[in-house]
């Protein structure tokens, strides 16, 4: 009954008015009223500051300071085989496996097109059909920054307009299409083990979302899909990213999705649905033709 009363809110709330309100004051240098709400943040969610590089609130002059604080030097090590894939983020395996051909799963008994989630686009749909993919929640007490799974070259971005529903266990069981009708930045990475796209996707109280190499993508919030491209490799202009490395961030936080084209990687056997995930752990290890490809963990 609870719910249902909580998901019937979801869809009568102004969620684009609350995010927008969120936003301004998260970036606002409230003095007091900041360290207050920082303070009442960290506890209710038991926030852990002892990986951050700054442990002290009174370090964060606005909220989204804090909330996208950087973690300590070496805090995360990274997987280091140059065949294993390392994850993008803190927070909670939502859902993973086989893209069993265009479908993916958002929840138990729920599925989603790759198409809708694509913005309606079929071409790159096509690329990814019967690969791979893994959802991941941020929650409110985790680290916001999310980071490169592999090296990777920078093909294409795709801002995606859409709603905030708010992205947890129980939108997902209960919101159809979630993540594909909600705001979201699609990113696609030229790897080794072949395409590879990474896709921020929004969240009522999201802010914004930022990308390494152009700030951020959103607010403003147009209602139109925008596509920006980028050079090949050893071109003026070329963006690419190491293993572990930065790649774009959530004020406020939201999920993460990685998709893998078909035969390239083997999702690591001790992830499943549930499952804690920290940056820089095993994600995935490549698929490499003629070797046994026994589960790894």
């Amino acid at each position: 009954m609870l719910d249902n009363i909580k998901i019937r809110l979801h869809y009568l709330l102004p969620k684009q008015g609350i995010t927008h309100l969120a936003g301004w004051f998260a970036n606002k240098k409230a003095g007091w009223l900041t360290q207050l709400a920082i303070k009442a943040f960290a506890r209710v969610y038991k926030v852990d500051m002892n990986e951050a590089k700054a442990p002290e609130f009174s370090a964060y002059t606005t909220f989204n300071e804090f909330f996208i604080r950087p973690l300590k030097d070496d805090i995360r090590p990274i997987v280091s085989n140059e065949h294993q894939l390392a994850l993008p983020a803190d927070g909670t395996i939502s859902q993973l496996g086989n893209i069993r051909t265009y479908q993916l799963l958002q929840a138990k008994g729920h599925h989603y097109t790759l198409e809708a989630l694509l913005a309606g686009n079929h071409q790159l749909a096509e690329i990814f059909r019967d690969g791979q993919f893994v959802t991941t929640y941020l929650s409110p007490k985790d680290y916001h920054r999310v980071h490169m799974p592999c090296d990777g070259l920078l093909k294409e971005m795709i801002y995606v307009p859409g709603d905030l529903f708010s992205v947890n266990p129980l939108t997902a069981a209960n919101v159809p299409n979630l993540f594909a009708r909600n705001e979201r930045v699609i990113c696609l990475f030229d790897t080794q083990f072949g395409p590879m796209i990474q896709i921020l996707v929004g969240a009522t109280i999201v802010g914004s979302i930022e990308m390494a190499w152009c700030g951020t993508v959103t607010p403003p919030r147009e209602g139109i899909i925008k596509r920006w491209t980028y050079p090949e490799a050893g071109a003026t202009g070329a963006i690419s990213f190491k293993k572990g490395e930065e790649m774009g961030r959530f004020k406020l936080g939201s999920t993460v999705i990685n998709l893998f084209a078909s035969n390239q990687v083997q999702l690591a056997g001790h992830l499943s649905s549930g499952s804690t995930t920290r940056m820089g752990e095993l994600l995935a290890q490549a698929i490499i033709p003629d070797e046994p490809t026994d589960n790894i963990s």
